[in-house]
């Protein structure tokens, strides 16, 4: 969340992104905004670990998806655009190229668009990015372009948004402007105030709604010594085998928006 920077070089338009779920995976993992050096968790509802449908014919994640570093949607700042509050976390990438990154990942993309998701009020930007390396990276350059070169996608991302948490028995999602996207120029304006009310979040202009703000890089009043944070790391479980997943992971939900 803070050592990493947003952007991987300055003056360019390539942004750092933090893979918590690889495309076609289940697992909803996130950054953890309260815990000491905001480790990847995955979400517990209910005491469960937390796992999204499988809503047909979508399954799992659809991307890879993940987040900017040193972002924050503000939630106590209403913006302007979609007249609702942030939603208090990092923003939001949804990763379009045609290789499947490992959870944890550090990739490089090209941010191409946004939407704005509103979910339960507040607003939940939605990134859409490609990895510069991917082959169609050269040709993509704006959000109409997507629809261009990869037909059906966008489309299929806000139908994905709107019904993935309709087999927990809730409403489908919104988006503001219509279920449109906004172009680059957009989303990048919408990327830097995010920025900015990190910056803010970190400087102690902003209260911290409980967000850690620990860090080992940034030399100000949040930062540790790196055998401070060894000793952060090394609290946590070692990494054990893997446990079997749920028997219902792979179950089909069949979801109407009619």
């Amino acid at each position: 969340m803070h050592d990493i920077p947003m952007k991987p070089g300055a003056g360019d338009s390539v942004y750092n992104m933090v893979v918590e779920v690889p495309r076609w995976s289940n697992a909803k993992i996130e950054i953890d905004l309260k815990s000491s050096l905001n480790p990847l968790k995955q979400d517990v509802k209910k005491g469960k670990l937390r796992f999204v449908a499988n809503c047909f014919p979508h399954h799992g994640y659809i991307w890879n998806y993940g987040a900017i570093p040193q972002t924050w949607e503000d939630p106590n700042h209403t913006d302007e655009s979609t007249g609702c509050k942030g939603d208090g976390d990092p923003i939001d990438v949804c990763e379009i190229g045609q290789k499947i990154h490992s959870r944890g990942s550090v990739i490089q993309v090209k941010v191409l668009g946004t939407f704005a998701l509103i979910d339960e009020g507040e607003t939940d930007w939605k990134v859409i990015a490609i990895d510069v390396k991917d082959p169609l990276a050269e040709n993509l350059n704006d959000i109409h372009d997507v629809e261009k070169l990869m037909p059906g996608f966008l489309a299929a991302t806000v139908e994905w948004f709107k019904v993935y948490k309709m087999p927990d028995g809730k409403p489908a999602n919104k988006f503001a402007f219509d279920d449109k996207p906004k172009d680059r120029e957009f989303a990048e304006n919408v990327i830097v105030s995010c920025h900015d009310s990190w910056k803010k979040l970190m400087s102690g202009d902003t209260k911290d709604d409980g967000v850690q703000l620990s860090n080992t890089t940034l030399s100000n009043t949040n930062s540790i010594e790196a055998a401070a944070a060894d000793q952060v790391v090394a609290q946590n479980p070692a990494l054990a085998e893997a446990m079997p997943l749920p028997d219902d992971v792979d179950k089909w939900h069949y979801v109407s928006l009619k």
